[in-house]
């Protein structure tokens, strides 16, 4: 007897870590870019699922570049360590021209709020008791 194949539902769990290393808004002749470090086995494709699934952005294109990690060496007094940094993808990701700001440098009103209720509290000019 042949098993009954059903469509099911599949939901996509990322483990994958996508580190921001820049970001730029969009001007009048370029558009909003940002750029990521990725791990190496990332395709493009899955960086662009990535965003625009999680976190509804609307991802124009997608640019790799392959990095081989740097090659350290610590020379101590009886021998000499060798070690290598991991390797690394980057990924420069260009959103479409109706995503303006990318959002970069804003900030967050209730730290703001306890920043200032902290500082005022505190007298700068009195010895500290």
């Amino acid at each position: 007897m042949l098993a009954q194949v059903t469509k099911q539902f599949r939901m996509w769990m990322p483990s994958m870590p996508m580190v921001l290393v820049s970001a730029r808004n969009a001007t009048a002749r370029q558009p909003a870019r940002a750029t990521f470090r990725v791990l190496p086995k990332m395709t493009k494709h899955e960086i662009k699922e990535y965003l625009t699934q999680i976190y509804n952005l609307p991802v124009d294109k997608v640019n790799t570049a392959n990095y081989l990690g740097k090659r350290k060496l610590v020379r101590g007094t009886t021998k000499v360590i060798r070690y290598k940094y991991k390797d690394f993808k980057k990924a420069i990701v260009s959103f479409d021209r109706s995503f303006t700001n990318v959002g970069i440098g804003l900030r967050i009103p209730e730290i703001d709020d306890d920043t200032e209720n902290n500082n005022n509290n505190y007298d700068y000019d009195s010895p500290p008791k």
